[in-house]
């Protein structure tokens, strides 16, 4: 790939997703300052979540005291995401993925019908909505259902998968927007710093859970939005039985007047879990193109998942064979294999990362949403500030994806930027602007 220009390369998939990420915040930013603003009776309610487990805000505490349990709240609600993590690294690293997938639908489920039916409640009373128990709970149960196999099914258009997955940001991070005003600040802040560690540190679990996805070609157990469809190959479990059909030239000599060689075609058998047995071919093409008889091998056997491109060893009873040079000749194949195959890994990744576009966490579309949700609860300024900051982290964030080519916390930059503008501009822009204009100095 040429890196003249970064933004040429990654325009189309930052925008692909932005868009959602912007739609995602904007609908809940409508949702709180029309539901959930301090007026009414919806937001008066305080959530029990694990992120408030131990203090509970009131407003006649002290600003200390705010403070205080505020950072103890955000302690325990990350020590308790990073036991999560590592419990599911275990479950994965132990091949329980059945069961996490199975969980991840249940919890999908429990988000569009109980979440969902809260806030569709919350909507229905604050609009003054006329509609029936019975007509409620059949679009309900529809909603739900849809929505749960939307966003696990293969067979659904890209384009409503992703729009469930945007719902489905959208009310996890209207629940949370309900938390106390310091708890919700020091908990974004945390989770922040916690992304970057759990991601870039040696042994975070969200690294390990990564290089263990990776190493085993196999998907994450968790619900990531996609800028672009799967194309490449299925995601979840491998069923396919046809495998990956590929051509390499083996056992090329280095003499210019032999153009003997062979082509290896390679058939990767897969079952539901992993590559249990290859076939091959190893086919020795003559100078004229034509296949020499007899020399036609077919070779199987159950070493489990390699590169799809090896060399040809030559056996020891060859008349080709060289006794005194085999040894320092089968040695550079061996080095010529390893640095060919970690080539081939690096391109495969570079293909998968082109056919699927960029994938981004529902986690930071949440906690996006949330910081420009408890924004709306102040005023509409703060959240053109807390837009524009979080935007310019991402975009940050998917340059610096572009040119580390690994996986990078997402939180970190927009949170930081996001929180800094929060209170720039509510303790210095907004006092300006209000006395400018009360003034008449600006309009």
């Amino acid at each position: 790939m040429e890196s003249g220009s970064i933004l040429e390369t990654i325009g189309h998939e930052i925008i692909g997703v932005m868009a959602p990420v912007s739609i995602c915040m904007l609908l809940v930013v409508l949702l709180v300052y029309t539901v959930y603003n301090p007026s009414s009776t919806a937001a008066a309610t305080t959530i029990r979540t694990a992120a408030n487990l131990v203090y509970q805000e009131s407003p006649t505490d002290s600003t200390a005291q705010k403070l205080e349990g505020a950072i103890l709240n955000a302690v325990v609600f990350v020590v308790f995401m990073t036991l999560v993590t590592f419990l599911l690294v275990l479950l994965f690293y132990y091949r329980f993925t059945n069961f996490l997938i199975y969980y991840t639908r249940f919890s999908v489920f429990m988000i569009f019908s109980a979440m969902g039916s809260s806030i569709l409640i919350s909507i229905i009373q604050r609009f003054n909505i006329p509609v029936d128990a019975v007509t409620f709970y059949i679009l309900l149960f529809n909603f739900t259902i849809l929505g749960t196999i939307s966003v696990f099914s293969n067979g659904i258009p890209i384009i409503v998968k992703q729009g469930n997955m945007v719902v489905l940001g959208i009310i996890v991070a209207a629940w949370f927007s309900r938390l106390p005003e310091w708890t919700t600040w020091v908990v974004l802040v945390a989770l922040a710093l916690y992304d970057l560690a759990a991601v870039l540190a040696p042994g975070g679990p969200l690294k390990l859970l990564v290089e263990l996805a990776s190493s085993r070609d196999e998907e994450l157990p968790a619900l990531v939005y996609e800028s672009r469809p799967n194309v490449g190959r299925n995601s979840g479990a491998r069923v396919s039985s046809l495998g990956l059909l590929v051509a390499a030239g083996v056992g090329m000599s280095s003499d210019n007047n032999n153009n003997n060689g062979a082509v290896e075609l390679q058939e990767l058998l897969r079952n539901d879990d992993n590559i249990q047995e290859r076939e091959h071919l190893v086919i020795t093409v003559g100078e004229n193109g034509r296949t020499n008889r007899g020399e036609i091998e077919e070779v199987r056997d159950d070493v489990g998942e390699t590169s799809p491109l090896m060399e040809r060893q030559s056996h020891p009873n060859d008349s080709n064979y060289n006794n005194s040079g085999g040894a320092g000749r089968v040695d550079n194949d061996g080095d010529r294999n390893r640095v060919q195959q970690g080539n081939e890994r690096e391109g495969m990744e570079m293909e998968e990362m082109n056919s699927r576009g960029i994938r981004l966490g529902m986690g930071d579309f949440i906690f996006y949403s949330v910081l420009v949700g408890r924004a709306a609860m102040y005023d509409l300024m703060t959240v053109y500030a807390c837009y524009l900051a979080i935007i310019s982290g991402l975009g940050c964030t998917l340059i610096l994806l572009a040119v580390c080519r690994h996986a990078l916390p997402a939180l970190p930059i927009s949170i930081s930027l996001g929180v800094i503008f929060y209170f720039l501009t509510r303790l210095l822009m907004e006092p300006f602007v209000v006395g400018a204009s009360t003034n008449l100095i600006m309009f």
